[in-house]
């Protein structure tokens, strides 16, 4: 029993201790030599030290605090409550004396000025000119209506006309006096729309307005038809003494033209689209019945619009 004892007890005999290096810090980069860690340590002492002596502020050290001199630097002088903005500048409050406006209410303190209108010239208008050709049909109502044409052209667009009996053209032209710069192309739609066939009335609208235009297309365009057939869809478009076009023309608010297989619509943009879509209808061979009951609801969609 001894001897099984001694043995457990050599069994559980520890190692011996394994050999330490010299110098323990040369194989670990982490740790600093002992001399470097007291060094520290001593600073670290010493700083305590210093901020223990240190006396803590009191809210009532603010008075006796001495006034420190004004460091001397270039540009305006600025006060420290003044706080300037993102460009620089420092806003102060300024004392004014009593200000008496002279004037009612309703009268400005002053009154505003009034420029003089440009002149074409100041605009930058150049000479230019308009020709409109004249078919050989439009010559006789030409002749007979125009001084009428004229009268809005010369007297309120300020413009220059004149016939161009060679060349069978109406040839237009801006002068010094004319004050639109478009004045002239208007005029040039005035003419044309008359060369095409509208009324001196209906044309003259162009004028005054700036909302309306001019659609052209042929009835071949929509169907290919030739012959007694084209002549029949002429004649379905116009109607009885006309019956149908004028329906058409009230309905929408606008002014058609046929001249030979050739439409012509003057109106507003969406005002031709719906004259444009009952005249399609009859050319595709649609009676004018149903024609009718459309234009119906159209003309009640308008009113409800206005």
């Amino acid at each position: 029993a001894n001897s099984r004892a001694l043995s457990r007890i050599k069994l559980f005999v520890p190692p011996p201790p394994l050999p330490q290096p010299k110098e323990p810090w040369a194989h670990r980069a982490h740790r600093k030599p002992p001399g470097v860690r007291m060094a520290k340590a001593s600073a670290v002492e010493a700083a305590t030290a210093e901020a223990a002596a240190v006396p803590v502020p009191m809210d009532d050290d603010d008075d006796l605090e001495e006034p420190k001199e004004e460091e001397q630097s270039y540009g305006p002088m600025r006060r420290n409550q003044d706080k300037p903005d993102a460009n620089g500048i420092v806003f102060r409050p300024t004392e004014v004396e009593d200000v008496v406006i002279e004037g009612g209410e309703d009268e400005a303190p002053y009154q505003k000025p009034e420029f003089a209108a440009l002149t074409p010239k100041q605009q930058g208008m150049k000479k230019q000119y308009r020709r409109i050709s004249v078919p050989p049909h439009r010559m006789t109502p030409l002749k007979t209506s125009w001084m009428s044409l004229l009268q809005p052209v010369v007297e309120h667009l300020k413009l220059q006309v004149r016939m161009n009996t060679k060349r069978r053209a109406v040839e237009i032209r801006n002068s010094e006096e004319t004050e639109d710069v478009g004045s002239l192309q208007k005029a040039a739609d005035y003419f044309k729309a008359f060369m095409l066939g509208f009324d001196q009335q209906d044309a003259i609208a162009l004028l005054r307005l700036d909302d309306l235009f001019i659609e052209s297309f042929e009835i071949q365009d929509v169907k290919r038809l030739q012959g007694d057939h084209l002549s029949r869809c002429i004649g379905r478009i116009a109607g009885k003494d006309g019956k149908t076009k004028y329906a058409i023309e009230n309905a929408t608010r606008t002014r058609i033209s046929l001249c030979e297989n050739k439409v012509h619509i003057l109106g507003s943009f969406a005002n031709i689209r719906l004259a444009r879509d009952s005249v399609c209808n009859l050319i595709l061979g649609s009676a004018p019945g149903k024609v009718y009951t459309k234009l119906r609801t159209v003309s009640k969609r308008l009113q409800e619009r206005i």
